[in-house]
């Protein structure tokens, strides 16, 4: 489902160039849970983004779903996502202006699907919060607002979701909660999911985990 030859993200900086990702070769099969953990500042985040085809890499190949991602230009890319991909940020990355419900419903709606509003509606009411669908972001506990983000993420069935610190924001009880609801929702929906996680308890959950030091990546 995912695959990265010798890929590579180099920036420059007052002090020079820095590689933030540095030769990586991942292969994630479909429906794999891996666990991406490291130090702050391990380039865990950016090698998401690259899996993602949020960020592009300065040499290297990224494989999504078979499809080489450099091979596409920037619409590709973003198509290719609202078709395939999921994804859960620690900051949540609700819509403000829109209800609990509308940001359940607009990637699905941002992909023509007709029945919207049930999929979104049925998905809040599976995550606890279908008391809760026209209340905006801002009326919402952050405990509330990830779950949104995950209803979210889940909704249109992707085929592979990444979840960048999802519980980091999150006190313990909290952040246990939406963990137990994401591996739940993880495996209904039967999707390959990239956690990059600083939670110890969550990334043993995944099937493998993979440790981030420098931008190199090795088995945990």
């Amino acid at each position: 489902m995912l695959k990265t030859e010798n890929l590579c993200r180099k920036v420059n900086s007052p002090e020079g160039e820095l590689t933030i990702v540095s030769d990586v070769n991942l292969a994630v099969a479909a429906g794999e849970s891996v666990a991406i953990v490291g130090p702050s500042g391990a380039g865990k985040s950016t090698l998401l983004a690259l899996l993602a085809g949020l960020e592009q890499p300065s040499s290297g190949h990224v494989w999504l779903a078979g499809t080489e991602l450099s091979a596409l230009d920037e619409d590709g890319r973003a198509q290719l996502r609202a078709q395939r991909v999921g994804f859960v940020f620690q900051s949540f990355h609700l819509v403000p202006s829109l209800t609990a419900l509308e940001n359940v419903m607009l990637p699905l709606e941002l992909a023509g699907r007709a029945d919207a509003r049930p999929q979104a509606l049925a998905m809040l009411e599976r995550v606890g919060l279908a008391r809760r669908v026209g209340h905006y972001p801002r009326q919402l506990s952050g405990g509330e607002q990830q779950r949104v983000a995950l209803a979210r993420a889940t909704v249109g069935r992707p085929a592979v979701l990444f979840a960048d610190e999802p519980t980091g924001n999150l006190d313990m009880a909290t952040g246990e909660r939406v963990a137990q609801l994401l591996f739940e929702l993880n495996a209904e929906v039967g999707t390959t999911l990239v956690l990059v996680t600083h939670d110890t308890i969550v990334a043993r959950r995944c099937g493998r985990v993979l440790t981030m030091e420098g931008g190199m990546l090795r088995p945990g």
